[in-house]
């Protein structure tokens, strides 16, 4: 008798992800054997990633191990993380750590929390050498990304929501895209995994929070079922359009940049909206603007020097970029 539905579901995921990486470790020809390592809340999200990469990496010849960040925003936080670190232990994943990590204030908390745990993620990444970082997110998680990034008006990107594989060299993964948060649930209790229910995921105080406790439920009672699905679908086809505009983008980018820098209004005017604004993007974060602070508005600020020039001065960007138009050129510098 086969496993469970829920656990063959999540196991499939993460063994679809594991070839993909030993392919991809294999066509470098590197001779030890891949690491990757899978980082765990104590959630049911996370602790499901955890069984099913423990079950599945040894039959592949792929070492497991597993990274737990401790943000210091709760009392006993550190206890916690001790403890998902002992769970790790006992699914026979290694290595393991608890990674402590200060958390700013930058971009409000939600934002600062998660800027704190993927720099602890690629610093443990680099240190253990791992080729992999699972992360958890789910079909669910996918679709309150839209919805925020719908809120925000951030453009077709921010619908396309979270990639399936992203960071530096592909680092990060995310199997459970496609997997609903009842099965990763489902799975834990089959398995009796110990899950720890993070007391912040209910806090209205938080906008992630409030969207899924209230936001999503109130659509799908005036829309019916099947919500969360159609945005997880909104998010790959967004994916699949802003792919193209950006390959696009970057190759507009050599036709409007001189050698200083400097960007020409008139080849920028020339190019379709969807493309200057990108190309306008990848030159303020090269620049040095953070991306995760730069929004919508500010490049249509920037945009308007091109397309409703009056005259006016110098735009500000976070990262201190200034952009200001003279003659025929955009220049911009950080400082």
């Amino acid at each position: 008798m086969g496993p469970h539905p829920a656990v063959a579901a999540i196991r499939l995921a993460v063994r679809r992800v594991l070839h993909d990486v030993l392919n991809h470790h294999c066509a470098q020809d590197r001779r030890e054997p891949p690491l990757v390592l899978v980082a765990c809340s104590g959630g049911a999200d996370s602790m499901a990633l955890a069984s099913a990469l423990a079950f599945e990496a040894p039959k592949l010849g792929v070492r497991a191990g597993g990274i737990t960040i401790d943000h210091g925003l709760q009392e006993g936080s550190d206890l916690r993380a001790a403890e998902v670190a002992l769970r790790m232990r006992a699914l026979r994943l290694d290595p393991v750590e608890a990674v402590a990590v200060t958390v700013g204030r930058e971009g409000g908390p939600e934002a600062a929390a998660r800027d704190a745990r993927y720099a602890a993620l690629d610093a443990a990444a680099e240190r253990l050498g791992a080729d992999a970082v699972l992360l958890g997110h789910t079909r669910d998680d996918q679709a309150e990304t839209v919805l925020l990034g719908l809120a925000r008006g951030s453009g077709t990107r921010s619908l396309s929501g979270m990639a399936a594989t992203s960071g530096h060299d592909g680092r990060y993964r995310r199997p459970f895209l496609d997997v609903d948060r009842q099965t990763a649930r489902k799975a834990c209790l089959i398995q009796s995994l110990p899950v720890w229910d993070d007391p912040h995921n209910t806090d209205p105080a938080y906008t992630r929070s409030r969207l899924r406790h209230e936001g999503l439920p109130a659509l799908e009672k005036a829309l019916g079922k099947g919500v969360v699905e159609a945005l997880a679908r909104t998010a790959q086809l967004s994916r699949d359009d802003a792919d193209a505009l950006d390959a696009w983008a970057a190759a507009a980018e050599g036709t409007v940049l001189d050698d200083t820098g400097s960007l020409d209004v008139a080849a920028l005017f020339a190019l379709p909206p969807a493309v200057r604004r990108r190309v306008l993007r990848r030159a303020v974060i090269g620049a040095g603007s953070p991306a995760g602070s730069l929004f919508a508005r500010h490049i249509e600020e920037v945009d308007r020097l091109i397309t409703a020039w009056r005259g006016q001065g110098a735009i500000n960007l976070p990262g201190r970029v200034g952009v200001r138009r003279q003659g025929g050129r955009l220049v911009i510098r950080q400082g």
